[in-house]
């Protein structure tokens, strides 16, 4: 394994329609535990393939119990509610914005190996499969940002957030 460069916004991979995976071989799997390997050590919550440079339709996320879910050629098939809050991305360091995505998503994708499965998940993880996703066809989140915040306006949310996870407690 192997971590490997993040692709920050401006270059163009970012902006291409990624190709489907067709073969299931040592190659996809390297792909595969690289990426693992640079989410994991960047801090991140998501990683799609054209962020390390490869256009091909191949996601990690990272689910609310720090497990790894390896997606192959993903699709969303169903979406339900509504949730928005605020986004950031490994390939726009620094930057935060407000997006509103679906609260709970469905998700059909071949694992390393081939075998199609579907996955669903709300909050965190069903906007990291559509953010992840996007990536895909070549879109990044500040594209359906309702805002971008500024650092202050960072910070007011940050401590916004906090004090009402403190109010459900």
């Amino acid at each position: 394994m192997a971590l490997r460069k993040i692709v920050e916004q401006g270059d163009e991979c970012l902006t291409k329609v990624c190709r489907p995976v067709t073969e299931f071989n040592s190659r996809l799997h390297t792909l595969l535990d690289d990426m693992t390997e640079t989410l994991v050590d960047s801090g991140g919550v998501g990683l799609a393939a054209p962020q390390v440079g490869v256009l091909r339709r191949v996601v990690v996320v990272m689910d609310e119990d720090e497990q790894i879910i390896e997606l192959v050629n993903p699709e969303i098939i169903a979406t339900d509610g509504e949730q928005t809050g605020l986004e950031g991305c490994l390939s726009v360091p620094g930057k935060y914005g407000i997006v509103t995505r679906p609260y709970v998503v469905r998700v059909r994708a071949q694992d390393r190996d081939g075998n199609f499965f579907e996955i669903e998940d709300e909050e965190l993880t069903a906007r990291c499969f559509c953010h992840e996703l996007d990536h895909l066809d070549g879109h990044l989140y500040i594209e359906r940002a309702e805002k971008m915040l500024s650092p202050e306006e960072l910070e007011e949310y940050i401590r916004q957030m906090e004090e009402m996870e403190e109010g459900e407690d």
